[in-house]
């Protein structure tokens, strides 16, 4: 199989449904009606055609039953009136000839000097033929024995075919321009019923939508039975998920605390030991408590912040940040925060004060006396910038800050942990995050996150 054969495969397998339905339909119209169309037409035509033959059968009929043969003149008489004044008019488009195809022969007035073309028919026919003028004729037709002739007379009656094919014209534009009509007319109805039989698919997407976005926490199941079952499977998927997520959190925020304990007292009866063994000791545990902190705050981080409903970012970083500026302020350190005026993220509260957090207490350990937090949004996307005042970082310390555990500063209690807790909550919510240097000299953190919740408006 071709890739050009795959590709086409590929878009029509994401065709939407409504999309295939209308094209169904499209396709039914535009086959059924032109071939309606044609067969109808048919039909006319020939009914049309065989009425008007059979007029002029019926007058052949009315010629025959008057002609003549005089024995003493030696000649054809035709002594019936047909009571058509147009056979008496010259090249009136209506005619009739009787001859032997010798010297015998009559005609209507309205033939003149001309005459119709003869074939040998014992039998009834019609068929169309050129007359006068350039005229197209229809000619109805036979041969008779008239005694006491030896040679049959072919005797012919013709009338101009315009009225025929101008009733034919006339019934294919009424018949063509109503089929369109009714094609316009069926598809209209058809998309109306494509759209209401779609209608609960939408309703559902439109919900589905609303859980994704934490305005709903399950699938209304109000639905036609077929896609109620559905609603009913994929509710029954979102709390067994929930319930997951929940124990995952719970259990890791248990460990946590149970891991406390032990290592509160391990630092403890360290102390206790002599001072060449100590500092060994003591690079281990430092290790073993990165790696646990680490994992533990991976554990508990939601993730996906579409699934959450909007929380006011301000409102909920409000107590963190107090904390924080207290801690600043006996430091000697300058907290500044800049903030736009109203901000909702689809975040769950723990993450977004663990990624903050982080970020801040990162930047009061290694500022000297300025720390600033600057929170941006531009109705989509969230940008949270901290920078300082300390020595900053090159650019391929910046790269290994954020790699997992990684110390910069082997001296200083928990450098490079808050970083690549921080990288892991960013890589979660699909953000993006960017270290650099400060326009005061530090280190500046940008983190972009694409989970603020967008305003419905009147």
């Amino acid at each position: 199989m071709s890739q050009a054969t795959t590709a086409w495969k590929d878009r029509w397998a994401k065709r939407s449904i409504s999309v295939r339905l209308l094209l169904a339909v499209l396709v039914m119209v535009g086959l059924a009606l032109p071939i309606s169309g044609a067969l109808l037409s048919h039909h006319y035509r020939a009914s049309a055609t065989q009425a008007f033959d059979e007029r002029l059968g019926a007058t052949l009929n009315v010629i025959i039953a008057g002609v003549t043969y005089a024995n003493i003149e030696q000649q054809l008489v035709h002594d019936r009136a047909l009571g058509d004044p147009r056979f008496e008019n010259v090249y009136s488009g209506w005619y009739w000839q009787i001859t032997d195809g010798e010297e015998n022969t009559l005609a209507s007035r309205s033939l003149w000097d001309q005459r119709l073309p003869v074939i040998d028919n014992d039998t009834l026919s019609a068929r169309s033929i050129p007359g006068p003028r350039g005229q197209s004729l229809r000619v109805v037709e036979r041969d008779i024995y008239l005694a006491p002739l030896e040679a049959p007379l072919h005797i012919s009656v013709a009338a101009r075919d315009n009225v025929l094919a101008r009733d034919i014209g006339e019934f294919q534009r009424l018949l063509w321009g109503g089929l369109v009509g009714l094609g316009v007319l069926l598809l209209g109805v058809l998309a109306l019923q494509v759209r209401w039989g779609l209608a609960p698919l939408r309703r559902m997407h439109a919900n589905l939508h609303d859980v994704e976005q934490g305005r709903a926490e399950q699938l209304d199941t109000r639905l036609p039975d077929e896609l109620a079952t559905l609603a009913a499977s994929m509710n029954a998927v979102l709390a067994r998920d929930q319930r997951l997520i929940e124990r995952g959190r719970h259990t890791a925020g248990n460990l946590a605390h149970a891991l406390k304990t032990p290592l509160s007292v391990m630092r403890l009866q360290l102390r206790q030991l002599p001072e060449a063994n100590r500092a060994a000791w003591e690079v281990e545990l430092a290790r073993v408590d990165s790696a646990v902190r680490h994992h533990l705050a991976r554990a508990s981080a939601a993730g996906e912040g579409a699934r959450f409903a909007p929380i006011d970012l301000h409102a909920t970083l409000a107590p963190l940040l107090n904390g924080l500026a207290r801690l600043a302020q006996r430091r000697g350190i300058a907290l500044r925060q800049t903030w736009p005026p109203e901000v909702q993220v689809h975040m769950d509260d723990q993450d977004i004060q663990e990624l903050v957090g982080n970020l801040m207490d990162n930047a009061l350990r290694w500022a000297h006396g300025d720390v600033q937090l600057q929170v941006e949004s531009d109705g989509q996307r969230l940008t949270l910038t901290v920078s300082d005042d300390g020595p900053g970082m090159s650019e391929a310390e910046c790269q290994q800050a954020v790699q997992r555990g990684k110390r910069l500063d082997e001296q200083r209690s928990g450098s490079g942990l808050g970083l690549a807790i921080v990288t892991d909550l960013v890589a979660l919510y699909s953000g993006h995050m960017k270290l650099g240097r400060a326009s005061t000299g530090g280190l500046q953190v940008v983190i972009e996150l694409p989970v603020v919740a967008r305003t419905r408006r009147a």
